[in-house]
């Protein structure tokens, strides 16, 4: 009895060793592929970043836990800004998080590149960013987006890339400037467990985003076509001729002006 007990934990262990082994192999065998393949489309010098027309900038919380600034929101905020600024880009798509009335990432953005010096009509808001996956899903299918520039952290990017290029996006990444922040650690190894997550969501189980919605093709600023001056209406006319029976000296618009005499000295 006392031998069954102890074979019977034993096998136990042993299948719960290979699990655990098969569970490792497969997290190094993922994140070895997501990284692998996305590698050469990553840039970490602003000036080696590919020019194009939109880029994606990924929300994240202004603040950290601790009440203290987040490194990593303003170094995609300071590195979106200097792309927009250097003309490397045209227009920059922020999409995050909006879950509640209180918590709104597109916004904090939004106001954040405002103050930078962005002009409001290079800016487009995508407020069901709710994950990584949404953002690129979204960014293909609502916003009509083929090609794209991705501004990240470099150990978010390789996630992100893959997702888009796994979308048929002609999608490269642009690191953001990087410091370092005590706790991000933690973050690195949630990445590990995420890029297997987005493997699942890609090829097994066929995530859909939380919303998707209808088509809104982002409008660059070139393409916009210019306002046309409002018509000249039949009360303007109206007071251009009370214009003329008052001061009958002065020229009105669209006709042709006359040299005013000077008038004499009292």
């Amino acid at each position: 009895m006392h031998s069954l007990l102890f074979r019977w934990v034993k096998r136990c262990l042993l299948s719960l060793v290979a699990m655990v082994l098969l569970a490792a192999l497969l997290l190094a065998a993922g994140n070895a592929w997501v990284l692998l393949s996305t590698s050469r489309y990553i840039h970490t010098q602003l000036q080696e970043c590919r020019p194009t027309d939109v880029a994606i900038v990924f929300g994240t919380s202004r603040w950290t836990r601790s009440g203290l600034r987040n490194p990593h929101f303003h170094a995609r905020m300071r590195t979106s800004a200097r792309l927009i600024a250097d003309e490397r880009v045209q227009h920059l798509l922020l999409s995050g998080d909006n879950r509640t009335q209180a918590y709104n990432e597109p916004r904090a953005m939004w106001r954040d590149l405002y103050r930078r010096g962005v002009p409001a009509d290079r800016l487009t808001m995508d407020f069901a960013g709710f994950s990584t996956y949404d953002t690129m899903v979204r960014a293909r299918h609502v916003f009509q987006l083929e090609q794209a520039l991705l501004v990240t952290q470099s150990w978010h990017l390789p996630r992100a890339i893959f997702i888009g290029r796994s979308l048929g996006m002609d999608v490269t990444g642009c690191v953001a400037e990087e410091q370092p922040s005590a706790g991000e650690w933690r973050l690195k190894v949630r990445e590990w467990l995420a890029r297997m997550a987005t493997l699942g969501d890609l090829y097994l189980w066929g995530r859909e985003p939380h919303f998707l919605g209808p088509a809104e093709p982002i409008v660059l600023s070139r393409d916009r076509l210019p306002l046309e001056p409002p018509p000249v209406t039949t009360d303007v006319l109206i007071d251009l001729e009370g214009v003329r029976l008052l001061y009958p000296e002065l020229p009105l618009l669209g006709e042709p002006g006359r040299q005013l005499e000077p008038s004499a000295a009292p």
